[in-house]
C-alpha cells in the first residue's frame, strides 16, 4: 500500500494494466517479467520466459490484450537454437522525448517519444549464451529488435530463421500480398480474413471485428534479411527470412544489431498513416549536408515504351533520341518540371536483358542519344536529366560498372538516378566469394547490402537514388536521406498492360499497407486514361489528380505524353500546381480499400492541399477545413468529379471550381466510382 500512495495516478494505471495482461496471458507464475508502457499509459509490453525458458512477449492497449504470448529467438546452422533454457539476466529501461527536422518528407518536424525496456537473455546451462531484446513503445506503436552482444561462445552468428511470432488475439480482417513469389511486391492486394493468410510481404495491415488497426512491418532494414510473415495457426504469424544461396539466411559479425520489428496500432486506418514509428526508429542522417537533396516533379520518356509505341532498344521507334529528349526538355522547362527521365539510352537493351542484363553499358550510350549535348541542353533550360540503370537484377555486373556510371553523372550534372531490378523469379545474379555466379533473392541479405552499397556510393557523389523493383522501404530514407523513393508495388504501367489493371481500390490500399513504409514512385498523371490498345484506366481524370496528394513521393512523375497534357489544359494545372515536399500531412478521413482523404501544407508556402480517392463505389466524404490557418481565407481550386461521372462510362467528366474558404467551413466532395477530388487551398488575405 505504500508503494501504491506513492505514485501517480498513471503509475498505477500502467502496473494495474501489466498486471491483468500478465493474468490474462498466463504469465502469472512463469519466471519474473519484464515490462514496459508508452508514455500515454495507452500500450504495455511484458516481457517474460515460460516455464521450459523460452523468451516471449505479449502487447496490450489500454488493458485489453491485442498480441497474444508470442515467441522470440532464433535457429542457427552452425550452434544450439537460441530458444530456450533461458532467464532473464538483467533489464534497463529508458524514456526519450525529441523532435528533429526532415530535409524533405510529408512533415517537417517529427516528435520521437518512447519509453524502451532493454532485456538480456542469458542461458542457464550449456554455452550460457546471452541474447538481448530492446522494446520501444509508443503510444502508436511498438518496435523491438534484438542485439547479438560479442562473446566466445557466440562471434559468428549463422541465423537458419528466425522465430519472432505475432499472436494476434482478436478475430480481424487482413490486406496483403505474397511473399516470396514470383513478382516481388508487385501484386494485387488480397484482403481475406486473418486466418486465411498464406505467406505473406510486409506491412500486413489488420483491422480487428472491433475496429482496432495494426500494421506488422519492419524498420532500418540493413545487412539483414527482409522479414515475411508466414501463419502458422490461427491467428498466429511467424517470421519467415528471405532465402539465401549461401545456406545461412544472414550471416553477421558480433556485436550488431536485427532489424526492429514493428507493430503500428491506432484506432482508426487513418491512424496508421499518421504514424512517424517506422522513421524514428531508424538512425538519424548520417550523410550530413543533404541541402543538395532536391524534391522534384519530373517528365520523362517512359510511358511510350509501356503503351509499345517506343522502344528501349534502337530501332525505328527507339525512345531516347537525342531529338525526343529535347523535346522533352523543352516541355518540362516550359511547365515547370525540374526533371526528365530518360530511359533506353544505354547499350544493351537489344540483348536479352530481361533474362540476364549482361549486356547493359552504364556508361556508353546509344549513337542516336548524345548524353553529352544532352546534358549542355538541359542545363541550359534549368532542367536535370536523370539517370537510369536497369540492371535485370544482375548486381554482379553492375557493381562492376556502378561507379565509373556514377562518376559519368556527376560529371555531367545529371543528380538522380532510377534503378531498376526486373527479374524472372524475383531473381538476383550476385558474385560468390569465388567470383562465380549465383541466384539471391530480391529481398535478401545480399541486396539489403546493395542497395546500400548503390546509395552510398550516389551520395558521395550527390546523386539521389529512386530504386524500382527494390527492396522493400522501412524508412532507411532518415539515415540515407538521397534515398527519395521507390517503387515496391503495382504502379502505373500495370494500367497500361496489366491483365486485370490496377483495380478502383488500389490507391485506398496503398496508403494504408504500401504507403507505411514510405514514399513509392506510383507515377501518376495519366490524364488519357488510357493504356496500350486503348486498356480502360480504372480512374477518372479527378482520381489522377488526387493521387499526387493522397500517394507521397518526394518525386512525382507526370507519366503521360505531352500531347496529353496539351488535350487537357485545365486539369493539367494542378499537376503543374501540387508541390511534393510537405510542412504538415492530415489524414482526414478514410477506411483501407475503401476510400481516403489527406490534406498537406506545402513546405514552400501556406498553401495547403487536399487529395480524396475512393474505390469502385460513389460516395459523398466530407471535409472539416480546421486544419487551415486561424483568420485567413483561401482561395479552393477544386478539381472534382463531373456531373455523371464514372471510371467506366464517363471518366474524363470533371468539375473546376474555385470558392473562397475558411478554416471554418466543411466541403462536401462527391466522389465517383473511381474517382476522387483534388484541391489547391491559395492562401489569400488574414
Amino acid at each position: 500500500m505504500q508503494v501504491l500512495r506513492r505514485m501517480n495516478a498513471a503509475g498505477i494505471h500502467r502496473l494495474c494494466v501489466l498486471i491483468l495482461l500478465a493474468l490474462q496471458l498466463g504469465l502469472a507464475h512463469a519466471q519474473s517479467a519484464a515490462t514496459v508502457s508508452s508514455p500515454g499509459a495507452v500500450l504495455s509490453v511484458i516481457v517474460n520466459v515460460n516455464d521450459e525458458g523460452r523468451p516471449q512477449y505479449a502487447i496490450a492497449r489500454k488493458g485489453k490484450p491485442v498480441i497474444d504470448a508470442s515467441r522470440l529467438g532464433f535457429i542457427l546452422a552452425d550452434a544450439p537454437k537460441l530458444e530456450r533454457n533461458f532467464v532473464i539476466d538483467s533489464q534497463q529501461t529508458r524514456s526519450s522525448d525529441d523532435t528533429w527536422e526532415q530535409p524533405w518528407g510529408e512533415r517537417r518536424f517529427v516528435r520521437n517519444r518512447f519509453n524502451e525496456l532493454r532485456v538480456r537473455f542469458t542461458e542457464r546451462n550449456g554455452l550460457k549464451r546471452s541474447l538481448d531484446v530492446t522494446f520501444r513503445v509508443y503510444d502508436d506503436g511498438v518496435g523491438f529488435r534484438y542485439e547479438f552482444p560479442d562473446q566466445a561462445s557466440l562471434h559468428t552468428v549463422n541465423i537458419v530463421e528466425e522465430l519472432t511470432e505475432f499472436d494476434v488475439v482478436d478475430p480481424a480482417t487482413a490486406w496483403w500480398i505474397p511473399g516470396g513469389e514470383w513478382n516481388r511486391y508487385e501484386y494485387l492486394y488480397s484482403t481475406t480474413p486473418l486466418e486465411e493468410l498464406s505467406q505473406a510481404h510486409t506491412p500486413v495491415t489488420l483491422r480487428t471485428d472491433a475496429g482496432l488497426h495494426i500494421a506488422i512491418h519492419e524498420a532500418a532494414l540493413v545487412d539483414y534479411s527482409a522479414m515475411w510473415l508466414r501463419r502458422v495457426e490461427g491467428q498466429r504469424l511467424k517470421t519467415v527470412l528471405s532465402p539465401s544461396a549461401s545456406g545461412p539466411k544472414v550471416v553477421r559479425t558480433a556485436p550488431f544489431t536485427t532489424p526492429w520489428r514493428t507493430l503500428q496500432i491506432a484506432d482508426s486506418a487513418g491512424g496508421l498513416a499518421m504514424s512517424d514509428l517506422i522513421l524514428n526508429l531508424n538512425e538519424p542522417n548520417k550523410l550530413g549536408d543533404v541541402s543538395w537533396v532536391k524534391p522534384f516533379k519530373y517528365v520523362g520518356i517512359w510511358w511510350g515504351m509501356h503503351l509499345n509505341t517506343q522502344t528501349w532498344e534502337a530501332g525505328p521507334k527507339h525512345g531516347a533520341t537525342t531529338a525526343n529528349t529535347k523535346r522533352m526538355i523543352d516541355f518540362a522547362a516550359k511547365n515547370g518540371f525540374r526533371g526528365v527521365l530518360v530511359e533506353g539510352w544505354n547499350k544493351g537493351w537489344e540483348a536479352d536483358w530481361f533474362a540476364n542484363g549482361e549486356s547493359f553499358s552504364f556508361t556508353e550510350a546509344y549513337p542516336d542519344f548524345d548524353i553529352e549535348q544532352l546534358a549542355a541542353y538541359a542545363k541550359k533550360k534549368g532542367v536535370h536529366l536523370i539517370g537510369h540503370h536497369e540492371t535485370s537484377g544482375n548486381i554482379a555486373h553492375y557493381e562492376e560498372q556502378l561507379e565509373a556510371g556514377l562518376d559519368l553523372y556527376q560529371r555531367l550534372g545529371i543528380d538522380s538516378v532510377k534503378t531498376g531490378y526486373v527479374a524472372d523469379a524475383g531473381g538476383i545474379k550476385a558474385k560468390a566469394a569465388d567470383g562465380s555466379l549465383r541466384f539471391e533473392w530480391h529481398d535478401g541479405q545480399v541486396m539489403s547490402r546493395h542497395h546500400l552499397k548503390v546509395v552510398t556510393e550516389a551520395a558521395k557523389r550527390h546523386i539521389a537514388v529512386n530504386a524500382h523493383e527494390p527492396i522493400k522501404d522501412t524508412g532507411l530514407r532518415r539515415t540515407y536521406p538521397n534515398w527519395v523513393a521507390r517503387e515496391g508495388a503495382r504502379g502505373m504501367e500495370y494500367n497500361a498492360w496489366g491483365s486485370p489493371p490496377n483495380p478502383p481500390e488500389h490507391e485506398s490500399i496503398l496508403v494504408f499497407t504500401r504507403m507505411l513504409g514510405g514514399p513509392m514512385d506510383f507515377t501518376p498523371g495519366v490524364l488519357s486514361l488510357k493504356g496500350r490498345d486503348g486498356l480502360q484506366i480504372q480512374s477518372t481524370i479527378a482520381k489522377q489528380l488526387a493521387t499526387y496528394v493522397v500517394l507521397y513521393s518526394p518525386i512525382q512523375m507526370a507519366a503521360d505524353l505531352p500531347e496529353n497534357y496539351e488535350k487537357y489544359p485545365k486539369p493539367f494545372q494542378f499537376i503543374k500546381d501540387v508541390p511534393v515536399d510537405w510542412s504538415q500531412t492530415q489524414v482526414l478521413n478514410g477506411e483501407v480499400g475503401d476510400f481516403v482523404t489527406i490534406a498537406r501544407k506545402d513546405r514552400n508556402s501556406d498553401d495547403w492541399y487536399i487529395g480524396s480517392v475512393t474505390d469502385e463505389n460513389a460516395r459523398t466524404v466530407t471535409a472539416k477545413l480546421d486544419f487551415l490557418d486561424e483568420g485567413r481565407r483561401y482561395t479552393a481550386q477544386i478539381y472534382r468529379d463531373g456531373e455523371g461521372a464514372d471510371w467506366k462510362a464517363k471518366p474524363h467528366a470533371i468539375a473546376i471550381e474555385t470558392r473562397e474558404v475558411t478554416r471554418d467551413d466543411t466541403l462536401t466532395l462527391p466522389l465517383a466510382a473511381g474517382g476522387g477530388a483534388a484541391i489547391r487551398f491559395a492562401a489569400g488575405r488574414r
